[in-house]
């Protein structure tokens, strides 16, 4: 649970201690070979920050096992792998 500012300081002057949470974990990939590849041809690892938001934004993997749906996401793939930056 978060605690608004005022509500700190309300448990804090009852004498309590407020703990602070780390952020969650991002969520994990699917283990689906096909978005890996994918995140590969974009230029990032699985473990990357927005690895997770690209999956979620290309169409289903069951829709890009068609030739015609891969070849249409080539462009966005190579616009993403052009706008990483070098390693």
């Amino acid at each position: 649970m978060t605690w608004d500012p005022l509500q700190r300081e309300i448990l804090e002057a009852l004498g309590h201690t407020v703990y602070r949470a780390t952020a969650p974990a991002p969520a994990a990939l699917p283990d689906d070979a096909l978005l890996h590849a994918l995140l590969r041809a974009a230029g990032r690892d699985a473990d990357a920050a927005d690895a997770a938001a690209l999956c979620r934004q290309w169409m289903p993997t069951a829709r890009l096992r068609d030739p015609a749906a891969k070849r249409a996401l080539w462009p966005t793939l190579r616009a993403l792998r052009a706008s990483t930056p070098s390693r």
